[in-house]
């Protein structure tokens, strides 16, 4: 792989990172609704009607500009970049049936520092001393709320870790043909695929939903569709390890729709664990943005 060099600004950095943030926010509001929803329906059906409600959504947008969209210039990367996605979401998925919504975004939400580490080999990005600095300042947030030792890491815990490691690639090879390609023509490649993998065995797990049921299902396609959006849109704009650290931030919305929804009340460490990540989060904005202001 070739490793290109990457110039940003200190606007398209901001923007990239509000981007990350919306992608985030929408995110774990998807994983909420995914949450309910598994309680009542067979994982794989869930699973099934995320990629399958994104493809309904990305067909409706684009209707005459999906067949020029098709064509890639990196399909072996789009099919690895859309197994990295589909292995991401299926294990969270999964992680949300054995533990609760907060611990399973904290163990998936190490992903930064693989995203920031593998930036550095695959990709050219540098790696300085404060990236590295606000990246493992915010994994200590989150070892503060997941607290190693008391009940969160169990083997159920190995599947969000799992996730970890396959959003890592998949944000490096969308960082990677993002900024080349059209944000549509990663959308469309994953959605197909994720619908067509899990809906070879939906005979075999469907089950009827209930009609109150279906607008939680169209909801989810709808927030997966434009999360999705946002993520692309933010790795192909600014440096996978400047955006990467805000993704700690998701531990903080899945503790506020844990606690509305679910009564999943967050402790003082998860509080305090929730404060250094926003610290680490502004202190890389802060830098990045200072860095480029300097530039000649």
């Amino acid at each position: 792989m070739d490793r290109p060099v990457f110039l940003q600004s200190t606007g398209s950095a901001t923007r990239a990172i509000g981007l990350m943030i919306s992608a985030i926010l929408l995110f774990t509001m998807m994983d909420a609704v995914a949450k309910g929803l598994l309680a009542k329906y067979p994982t794989p059906q869930v699973i099934w009607a995320r990629f399958t409600g994104q493809l309904i959504f990305v067909v409706l947008i684009l209707r005459g500009r999906l067949l020029p969209l098709l064509r890639t210039q990196y399909p072996r990367l789009h099919l690895l970049r859309c197994a990295c996605q589909f292995g991401a979401t299926g294990l969270f998925f999964t992680a949300l049936g054995y533990i609760g919504l907060a611990e399973a975004t904290a163990l998936t939400d190490t992903n930064p520092v693989l995203i920031t580490l593998g930036a550095a080999l695959f990709l050219g990005e540098r790696l300085g001393p404060r990236r590295l600095l606000g990246v493992f300042a915010a994994m200590i947030g989150a070892m503060i709320i997941i607290r190693p030792g008391f009940g969160v890491f169990t083997p159920a815990a190995l599947l969000p870790m799992g996730a970890a490691i396959c959003y890592t690639g998949n944000a490096l090879i969308t960082r990677f043909v993002g900024s080349k390609e059209s944000v549509w023509t990663s959308m469309i490649y994953a959605s197909v695929f994720g619908s067509t993998v899990l809906g070879v065995v939906q005979p075999f797990t469907w089950a009827p939903i209930a009609a109150g049921d279906w607008p939680l299902f169209c909801l989810m396609g709808a927030l997966g569709t434009g999360a999705q959006l946002c993520l692309i849109r933010s790795f192909s704009m600014s440096e996978a390890s400047v955006v990467a650290p805000f993704a700690y931030l998701g531990i903080v919305f899945a503790a506020i729709w844990g606690a509305v929804l679910y009564g999943e009340y967050p402790d003082v460490w998860t509080v305090v664990g929730a404060l250094v990540i926003i610290a680490a989060g502004l202190y890389v904005w802060h830098r990045e943005t200072m860095a480029a202001r300097a530039a000649p």
